[in-house]
């Protein structure tokens, strides 16, 4: 795919389980893509990433899953030019 590549990092102001936690974009046209995680030096941190991002309206949704066992969820829009 063609494309931006988008690079994402959340922090928060907890431990989190990355593994269990991820990062989803949903697409101009509403369909949606979820990003592969990357390693995080910091156990309050996801990270994650992907590629070909077309110009148009995007929203980036978050899941993540606290150390307390607590999922909190969140979402961003932004645009790609």
């Amino acid at each position: 795919m063609n494309g931006p590549e988008l690079k994402v990092e959340l922090k928060f102001n907890s431990r989190i389980d990355a593994r269990r936690s991820r990062v989803t974009i949903v697409m101009p046209d509403k369909s949606t893509k979820v990003l592969a995680n990357e390693a995080s030096a910091s156990p309050d941190t996801l990270a994650a990433q992907g590629k070909g991002f077309a110009p148009g309206e995007y929203r980036l949704k978050w899941q993540v899953l606290s150390s307390d066992g607590h999922i909190t969820r969140g979402e961003h829009p932004f645009t790609v030019q």
